[in-house]
């Protein structure tokens, strides 16, 4: 599904503190498949997953995503291969939208707002009909457990709460492909593993998802199928044994 080639990420290139964040990283995940990013912090996991998921460019290298929706594409059929290593933002922006649904660490949730406004956010720059993505909205409130906190401000919410309602955020456009970075951060270990579990379950949907932590709930889970060890920008093992 999506291939990385020699893929190297270095910021303040040129300069004295020039800092290499991946050095050639060569990767396959494969669809369908539940993927961890194990290292520590520095280890450059994050900054492969903001690679994969279109959020910044590789500075050498080339990126390929295999069967993506591309609204650029001819009727917006899915693509066999794209390459998105040199694609203009505003093309990388629509296979975002699209094909991926973000987990972030601080949750990232907009305060002031309800739980059901959070959600839609993602879905208002598609188009799409408001009353179509506000009822999918609800069914993935009720799907996790928080319809009941459909017009409360996500401040009041618990911190497991507030992460289903990131997941429900994340689901909003059907994305192909779910990418979380240390989303069992500011989670006790009780709601870290049901949220494994709940991330197994797109797997089981068809998804792919990819997940960057050095949390060991996470990367020593026997749902995930395989777990990718890294180390100073460099992958040092691939499969668990």
């Amino acid at each position: 599904m999506i291939e990385l080639l020699a893929v190297s990420k270095s910021f303040n290139t040129g300069k004295p503190n020039e800092f290499l964040a991946l050095d050639k990283v060569s990767l396959v995940i494969n669809r369908g498949e539940l993927t961890i990013l194990k290292g520590p912090s520095g280890s450059g996991k994050t900054t492969l997953l903001s690679l994969v998921g279109c959020m910044s460019r590789p500075t050498s290298g080339k990126i390929r995503l295999h069967g993506m929706r591309t609204a650029f594409m001819p009727q917006g059929v899915q693509s066999e291969l794209l390459d998105i290593s040199s694609l203009p933002e505003r093309f990388l922006t629509e296979i975002r939208r699209s094909n991926f649904g973000f987990i972030f660490q601080q949750f990232n949730l907009v305060r002031g707002i309800s739980v059901i406004e959070n959600i839609m956010l993602p879905a208002y720059p598609t188009g799409e009909s408001y009353g179509v993505f506000r009822a999918r909205a609800t069914a993935l409130m009720e799907h996790f457990g928080i319809a009941r906190h459909s017009h409360s401000k996500v401040e009041w919410l618990s911190g497991g709460e507030m992460q289903r309602v990131a997941i429900a955020r994340a689901l909003i456009n059907g994305p192909e492909l779910i990418l979380a970075d240390e989303p069992t951060a500011h989670l006790d270990s009780s709601l870290s593993r049901e949220l494994m579990i709940l991330l197994a379950d797109f797997r089981k949907e068809g998804k792919t998802v990819l997940i960057a932590s050095h949390d060991p709930i996470v990367y020593a889970d026997p749902l995930a199928d395989r777990v990718i060890e890294m180390c100073d920008g460099r992958i040092v093992a691939g499969e668990r044994e």
